[in-house]
């Protein structure tokens, strides 16, 4: 067996694992980054991208189909199911070999393929082939599909995100289960391009949305194109020659139906893919779920005897915010520190933001809400304000004007604090109210800020004006909201 000596071992060559190894580069030349899959990010192979990619043939669909709104005729609209996959999988194939070029960069020396698994707290046995020693380790192992039990009696009819863009053609039906992220974005845009749709869920969530009257809203809207049911009572999963069979209680309606769909389309969560690292043999301390418990500004992990020790985790793999661009971020925090150990820095955090590509978007800026007022003290201190766009300018003239979103900041200091929002072409004022949280700046600094006419920009300005005239200003309600504890 292959005996190695280095400083920094990287397990996972994703987005996390490119970033940690970057970064730890500029403090040793004696890293190796460990690889027990195929090359290439989730983002490029089965997620960000290629699910764009759908989207927008969808998109196209979807205006052609409603530009007789606008008084333009085009005819019958005929979806060509091979020619959107097609393109699908030359486009998602470019943007892997982009990133499998970046990897070509890094020296045969610095990379090992094969499954790494914990042989002791600093020596990782590599597939059967080689020991690596290291004085520091960064576990980058990512997440995969994951799906209750119940869901396997579709055999091979259930299919995940990954499967999808591997189809040659599209399917006459799909049931989605699971209206988070990845199946409200993978269904509606399904949907569009012409597939049978159902889509199931279980306790109500929808997307990325924690407001009850903006997840009712966004609801409401997505069922005027397409079946969703949040809460959804099904009954049974079977399999039967090549469809799958689910019986289940119509929303609305209250019957017993039984359907056909080609495929059941599980989207109901990831889980990080740290179960097979041996993790016992790490000397770290794991949560009930197994997962090493981390500091989430240096991403350290913490030993069994809660000292802090040598191993730092990084992206999906520690299930905080499984993001590309967070797993960016922690890449080069675990990296860096893993580098300098046992200095440590505590690296900066962006914001939180996630958004969601459906249309209308759905988007989150800032902390929740419980959050938000652990930091007033359990005080009512949290303004709201917000706004419509049915009869917004911007969103009327583009036939766009289905959305509400709602803007939160803190009253005696008048700061911005967080926003959800469900509306058009919500992804850039997104990043315009990250990017002012990112600044700490005020309500009242925030519309000091130029909106042009006519713009959808105008409706976030409308909800700006309501959260300023609910804010409470001033010495007195900062020293209310101080001796108030919680609970009062």
């Amino acid at each position: 067996m292959q005996e190695r000596h280095v400083d920094i071992a990287i397990i996972g060559a994703g987005t996390a694992g490119l970033s940690a190894w970057h970064t730890a580069r500029q403090h040793t030349d004696s890293v190796i980054l460990i690889e027990g899959g195929e090359y290439g990010t989730t983002c490029a192979r089965v997620g960000c991208m290629p699910s764009k990619l759908l989207i927008a043939a969808a998109e196209a669909a979807h205006q052609a189909r409603s530009a007789d709104g606008f008084g333009v005729k085009v005819g019958e609209i005929d979806i060509d199911g091979h020619a959107v996959m097609a393109r699908i999988k030359r486009e998602r194939d470019r943007f892997v070999q982009q990133v499998l070029g970046s990897m070509q960069r890094i020296d045969k020396a610095d990379r090992m393929e094969g499954h790494a698994r914990f042989e002791t707290p600093h020596v990782l046995l590599v597939g059967s082939h080689s020991r690596v020693t290291a004085r520091c380790i960064v576990i980058a192992t990512g997440s995969r599909n994951d799906w209750p039990d119940f869901f396997d009696a579709a055999g091979d009819r259930l299919v995940v995100n990954d499967d999808i863009f591997d189809w040659d053609s599209l399917p006459e039906s799909v049931a989605v289960f699971g209206p988070g992220i990845i199946g409200l974005e993978l269904g509606q845009a399904l949907h569009r391009l012409g597939v049978r749709l159902r889509i199931f869920g279980n306790g109500g969530s929808l997307g990325s949305l924690e407001d009850d009257a903006l997840r009712d809203y966004a609801d409401r809207t997505f069922n005027e194109s397409f079946y969703l049911d949040p809460e959804a009572k099904v009954e049974a999963i079977e399999r039967e020659g090549d469809q799958v069979v689910i019986t289940f209680i119509e929303r609305g309606t209250g019957q017993r139906l039984t359907e056909r769909f080609d495929y059941l389309l599980a989207a109901t969560g990831r889980r990080p893919n740290v179960d097979t690292l041996d993790l016992d043999k790490a000397g770290l301390a794991l949560n009930d779920k197994g997962l090493p418990y981390f500091n989430r500004f240096t991403l350290q992990c913490r030993k069994s005897d809660d000292i802090p020790g040598h191993v730092f985790i990084a992206g999906d793999a520690n299930h905080e915010l499984p993001l590309l661009h967070e797993a960016n971020t922690q890449g080069r925090i675990a990296g860096d520190n893993a580098g300098r150990y046992p200095a440590l820095r505590a690296g900066r955090r962006n914001v939180p933001l996630a958004i969601v590509f459906t249309e209308p978007q759905i988007a989150k800026v800032g902390a929740n809400r419980e959050e938000m007022e652990q930091r007033c003290g359990g005080c009512e201190c949290i303004a709201m304000g917000e706004a419509s766009f049915e009869d917004q300018g911007r969103a009327v003239v583009i036939r766009q004007n289905r959305g509400l979103i709602k803007l939160y900041a803190e009253h005696g200091t008048g700061q911005f604090l967080g926003a959800e929002l469900f509306g058009p072409r919500i992804e850039h004022m997104a990043h315009l109210l990250a990017w002012s949280l990112e600044q700490r700046m005020s309500v009242n600094r925030m519309l000091e800020m130029p909106f042009y006419h006519p713009v959808l920009e105008e409706g976030l300005r409308s909800a700006l004006r309501d959260l300023n005239a609910a804010l409470m200003q001033g010495p007195a309600i900062t020293e209310r909201c101080m001796e108030h504890g919680p609970g009062d």
